[in-house]
């Protein structure tokens, strides 16, 4: 850090003064000194900003180092009281049941190291039940929350993979049904070309056919031939015909009432009707 600020000082290569008047440059010449030791301190343009800056710069170090001094402190205090704790545990365990570590098999330094090893993992401040239980059973809770949370996401990706099962094979249906629809398309859209060139054929063969019987009409009729032999007149008398048979069909009924009577004989005196003489006379 103090080789970073002094990069950025370093305008000129003018020599530090250090017999430069003012308590903060004497304070930013000390702690030069006490910062670079032995070595020699790197030249550096001197003004009021770079003092001040220097100055800013010592008091967030010693800040520092007080911080790191006292964190120190602290932890050799609590290193003395670990190993009080640990020189009282092994003379209890000593007058107790005569027991130290020097004195455990393998398999017990084994296990202590196991039951140490433990405490740290679950992070108790030490290895009594009391400490061990609340431990464990926050642990345990932890663990079944975990396992719960890990059950519903299985769930859930059971769910998801159903789905994406359902997603793929609808979209492979959808795939063959377009491939079908679009064959089907093609199928039909060729008969479609096929049918309007045909309806285009017989539209001009219409055509033609028009035209032809037109010149054979006033062929014909140049030719001086009965209009009442045409094609058409001969299509009008056929319906004509056709319509008078049906007429008669319900006359032939009912003459065919009058087949199963008794014959008479007719006097002179009796005359039938016209209209029924000239029914019977027709038939």
């Amino acid at each position: 850090l103090v080789s970073h600020y002094y990069r950025s000082l370093q305008f000129s290569t003018l020599p530090h003064v250090a017999s430069n008047t003012g308590p903060t440059t004497c304070n930013v010449t000390l702690w030069l000194k006490k910062t670079f030791g032995d070595q020699p301190i790197p030249q550096y343009e001197v003004n009021s900003q770079t003092i001040d800056i220097l100055y800013e710069l010592a008091e967030c170090n010693e800040t520092r180092d007080r911080d790191v001094s006292l964190l120190m402190d602290d932890m050799k205090q609590k290193t003395a009281e670990y190993e009080s704790e640990v020189s009282y545990l092994q003379d209890l365990l000593m007058e107790s049941v005569n027991l130290s570590l020097s004195s455990l098999s393998s398999t017990g330094s084994s296990y202590l190291n196991a039951l140490v090893d433990s405490a740290m993992a679950l992070e108790i401040k030490d290895t009594s039940l009391a400490s061990f239980i609340p431990a464990i059973n926050d642990l345990t809770s932890e663990l079944h929350t975990t396992e719960s949370r890990n059950r519903e996401m299985e769930l859930e990706l059971t769910n998801l993979r159903k789905k994406l099962t359902s997603a793929l094979v609808l979209e492979k249906q959808l795939q063959e049904d377009l491939k079908k629809t679009e064959q089907h398309l093609a199928v039909e859209k060729a008969k479609a070309d096929s049918r309007t060139q045909n309806m285009k054929f017989l539209k001009d063969k219409s055509e033609d056919f028009k035209i032809r019987i037109k010149a054979a009409e006033e062929q014909l009729s140049a030719s001086g031939m009965d209009p009442s032999l045409t094609h058409q007149s001969l299509v009008s008398l056929s319906e004509k015909l056709t319509e008078l048979k049906q007429q008669t069909v319900p006359l032939k009924k009912k003459l065919e009432s009058y087949f199963d009577l008794t014959p008479v004989i007719i006097s002179s005196a009796f005359v039938l009707p016209s209209g029924i003489l000239k029914e019977c006379v027709h038939v």
